[in-house]
């Protein structure tokens, strides 16, 4: 099989003073040219390299959970009913309640971890608390129904922007989370 070789019609010429495709492609004078371009043209891709891929790229600079995560269920019920009205059904059948106890491993003290964990437990609906321990570790306990529990797993193996998690243990827990999320004194 032969390679598929790209060619430039010839009534899309480039001017004289452009010194290669590329150049002539990306000027803000018609930018329907690089429309007409095979992409290996466009400036977004290297003459001979593939586009990077999502790993190899910085994180952003700023939190993309509340871009990313997608809304409560029920919000979602209400905003697809037809009427739009509050549901008159009664509650779909929650998950069984569960408690977990994390331990967070990494750079995660002193980097605002503490305050992110308490803003997402909330955010969630969980109970219980999160403490700094003496061995540079954060310990979580977590309250809730087990698709929020496991939720809040998956965002505490991110962690906040400047965290580094390393390791992320969860162990069952018959400890009362009391009431609410709150945040406690290191131990």
């Amino acid at each position: 099989m032969s390679p598929t070789v790209h060619t430039i019609p010839k009534y899309i010429k480039p001017p004289i003073f452009c010194k290669n495709l590329r150049q002539w492609a990306c000027t803000n004078v018609t930018p329907i040219r690089s429309l007409l371009l095979p992409p290996r043209y466009h400036s977004c891709y290297p003459l001979n390299l593939p586009p990077p891929h999502i790993s190899h790229l910085p994180r952003p600079p700023f939190p993309l959970y509340p871009f990313i995560r997608s809304c409560s269920p029920y919000y979602l019920s209400f905003l697809s009913s037809p009427t739009m009205t509050l549901k008159s059904s009664p509650d779909p059948p929650q998950s069984s309640a569960k408690t977990v106890k994390l331990v967070i491993k990494g750079r995660v003290q002193g980097v605002f971890y503490r305050d992110w964990t308490v803003e997402n437990a909330k955010e969630l609906g969980l109970k219980g608390w999160v403490r700094n321990k003496r061995d540079g570790s954060v310990e979580a306990l977590f309250s809730g129904n087990s698709d929020s529990i496991q939720e809040m797993e998956q965002r505490c193996r991110g962690g906040p922007r400047a965290a580094m998690v390393t390791g992320l243990d969860v162990f069952p827990s018959d400890e009362d989370p009391g009431s609410g999320f709150q945040r406690r004194p290191t131990v």
